[in-house]
């Protein structure tokens, strides 16, 4: 189909006597394909159908108990629309309106599932994006299709379009469900392989009344699976239900997602503790992972008064036993390898419940995140192993995967993303102390003189207000998607170059709750590593990495592109290029990181064009850095764009100065680069510098200060102030 094909969308009075001027549309009047949407405006309540037969099936509708108190018809129509094409564009419209959050849904989520045989990826996008900006004008919807991607109520719909192996899985849960010798299901899957939007699924799908789920939209297809469906709402036509999350941050966002939804409310969305009110006939465990023992708890008031309810022994009872005792029937989604804690219910009783007869087990293999695939997260898992080839590196057109020098380009770059895409956070691990909890002047974090700090909210950290400004960690992001994140290795995490093997530093790791009663360094390395590797499973389109260890950042570098490395920097002709609108000039200077360079002129060697980040202009000119004595946050031979230096504040900043007078045994005069501090003294009413002292920043002890005394300073130039890496 042509994406430019014309699109009209006309709007009804949803009513008995509107059906002949709706039926006088020449759309309608012809049978043509069409989608359209019947709202209620004043309750937020709509549905959404497509047809090639409008005015029986508006017939059919005003006569439903439901859909008939609907007060508004909108058509969508196209003369080049066919029944791939109004399948298509209705699919999109019942996932992008129900994440919109405008209106609940009338719409079971049924249909979604076949949908999947009939489309083809992105055929009718561009179609689709006219079809929403003309509805957005209308009032219709209000956010973009942009702001409702980064949000939890889309990204955690049940009404998204499940793929082939996604509807295996389901009808094979369903089935397991129907089995009376089968007591808990065991659907085993690594991050990123959809086990959340499953649970969803199959909650909107259980709760949804039968007569509301429409069989017909199948005809040949998935028969097996629609009989499977019909048996099991006979044997459950109102089932009672509980989807238990042990994460309350997650929790909290799910019970979000759930008060949007048609059919489902927010308590229906328990932590374990609220298991001891009743028993179920269904509980639905996500993150079962994350459920808890009693070992380094907090607290232990709620958790023993929950095993004394439900009978166990206080001390060896888990929150797994409420759930197997609680439910009926128990659907467990489980990864071993996000385990993260000794509070954690240990691997063990996880692999003896799956050998159980009365435990059905599947399997969840596709990667639905991260666009870099399964290559992408087996990749990872051979990374932290250290069990990759001596060159093996990860490269994905659809995946940027990029390792960091120094952390202001890593921040610089998260910033970036944040701006153009949303929801772009930084990460670590838990290698600082949270200081700034009980005092919020204060900074936890602290890496080449760049003080961060940690998330200042625990629930949904992930939307806060400030979180683009925080670094975030395990707890507040474990169940969510970010588009981009930036990983920072801290120093709890090593490398021995020696032995080739990643370490822990136990006393660097400030997660009390994460190490206390570990006496093996092995099972330390082991939750440190899982977290690692979840957090790296984080991002949708792109992951960045930096090791605060110099030994791991270089091994991390050997396998991961390098963000600067052997990028050089392309010179243009002033032919190709407008001065200052597109590009700006570059130096033939070759600054010493070390010491003052050869004595030398500064001329232009020509002009190069910016990253998109930047914006050209006369303040802005770049040179090339030579040495290590700033390797901390300026590699060896690296382009730098700079800010020509007009007055103001020098202090703590990275500046690039001249000094004619001064020769360094190994450089001669010349220009450097440094971090610029000062000495002043007071004389009368004013200051004036006694020392100027320009400092390195490298991770070797080499480099020494360079200390210009009252009389040189005052022959010192500062030329430009630093801005980053190009």
């Amino acid at each position: 189909m042509n994406s430019d094909v014309f699109v009209k969308i006309k709007e009804f009075d949803f009513a008995i006597e509107s059906l002949p001027e709706i039926s006088s549309d020449p759309f309608v009047d012809e049978n043509w394909p069409l989608v359209y949407i019947l709202s209620d405006r004043n309750k937020s309540i709509a549905y959404i159908g497509e047809t090639a037969n409008a005015k029986k099936r508006m017939e059919t509708h005003l006569k439903d108990s439901k859909k008939g108190k609907l007060k508004t018809l909108q058509i969508i129509t196209s003369n080049k629309f066919n029944k791939s094409a109004t399948l298509d564009i209705e699919s999109n419209l019942i996932k992008y309106i129900a994440g919109d959050g405008k209106y609940k849904l009338l719409n079971a989520n049924l249909g979604l599932a076949n949908h999947n045989y009939y489309q083809k990826k992105d055929v009718y996008w561009k179609v689709f994006k006219h079809v929403w900006e003309q509805l957005r004008i209308k009032g219709v919807t209000d956010h973009s299709l942009e702001q409702i991607n980064n949000s939890d109520l889309f990204k955690y719909s049940p009404y998204k379009t499940l793929k082939n192996e996604q509807i295996d899985s389901i009808h094979k849960i369903c089935k397991s469900l129907l089995d009376d010798d089968k007591s808990t299901i065991l659907v085993e899957g690594g991050a990123g392989t959809g086990k959340t939007i499953l649970a969803t699924y199959l909650f909107k799908l259980l709760n949804t009344e039968i007569s509301d789920l429409d069989f017909d939209e199948f005809e040949t297809e998935g028969i097996e699976f629609l009989k499977t469906v019909s048996e099991l709402k006979r044997k459950y036509p109102k089932p009672s239900m509980a989807l238990v999350i042990s994460m309350t941050s997650f929790r909290k966002t799910m019970q979000s997602v759930f008060r949007n939804v048609k059919g489902l409310a927010s308590r229906m969305v328990i932590g374990p503790t609220q298991l001891v009110k009743r028993k179920y006939d269904i509980v639905i465990v996500d993150e079962a992972h994350r459920l808890k023992r009693r070992v380094n708890l907090i607290g232990y008031g709620a958790f023993d008064k929950a095993n004394e309810k439900l009978g166990f022994d206080k001390y060896h009872g888990t929150e797994l036993d409420w759930v197997l005792k609680q439910g009926q029937k128990s659907l467990l989604f489980y990864d071993s390898d996000q385990s993260i804690k000794p509070t954690d219910i240990e691997k063990e009783v996880f692999d003896e419940l799956r050998e159980k007869k009365t435990t059905e087990v599947t399997k969840l293999w596709s990667q639905f995140r991260v666009q870099g695939g399964t290559d992408y997260v087996n990749f990872i898992k051979r990374l932290l192993d250290c069990e990759l080839e001596e060159a093996e590196t990860f490269t994905s057109e659809k995946y940027e995967f990029q390792s960091f020098d120094n952390i202001y380009d890593l921040i610089s770059i998260i910033k970036k993303k944040e701006k153009e895409d949303g929801l772009s956070r930084l990460v670590a691990g838990f290698a600082w102390k949270w200081i700034s909890a009980k005092d919020n002047d204060l900074y936890d974090i602290e890496i080449e003189g760049k003080k961060l700090r940690w998330n200042t909210e625990t629930k949904d950290w992930i939307n806060s207000e400030n979180s683009k400004n925080e670094v975030g960690c395990i707890h507040t992001i474990q169940g969510y998607d970010l588009n981009y994140v930036g990983v920072i290795f801290g120093n709890e995490i090593c490398y021995d170059s020696s032995n080739e093997k990643i370490f822990i530093r136990g006393e660097n790791y400030h997660d009390a709750k994460g190490k206390n009663t570990i006496d093996d360094p092995e099972i330390l390395k082991e939750y440190i590593i899982n977290i690692y590797r979840t957090i790296m499973l984080r991002g949708i389109r792109g992951t960045y990495v930096y090791a605060c260890d110099p030994a791991l950042r270089e091994y991390l570098k050997r396998h991961i592109p390098n963000a600067y490395q052997d990028q050089g920097l392309q010179i243009y002709s002033i032919d190709d290029v407008e001065p200052y609108e597109n590009a700006i000039p570059v130096y033939n200077i070759k600054v010493a990181a070390g010491g003052f360079s050869n004595n030398q002129v500064a001329e232009e060697l020509g002009w190069a064009k910016l990253p998109e980040a930047y914006k050209p202009d006369e303040e802005y000119f770049i040179c090339q850095v030579n040495g290590e004595s700033m390797n901390r946050r300026i590699p060896n031979g690296a382009w730098c764009l700079f800010r020509k230096y007009s007055g103001g504040s020098r202090e703590g900043k990275v500046v690039l100065v001249q000094h004619d007078d001064i020769h360094d045994t190994d450089f001669g005069a010349g220009f450097t680069v440094k971090k610029y501090t000062s000495i002043k003294s007071k004389y009368g009413s004013s200051w004036r510098h006694t020392s100027i002292v320009l400092k390195p920043e490298s991770y070797s002890s080499e480099y020494e200060d360079i200390v210009l005394a009252e009389e040189e300073s005052q022959q010192l130039k500062v030329i430009g102030l630093f801005v980053g890496l190009i």
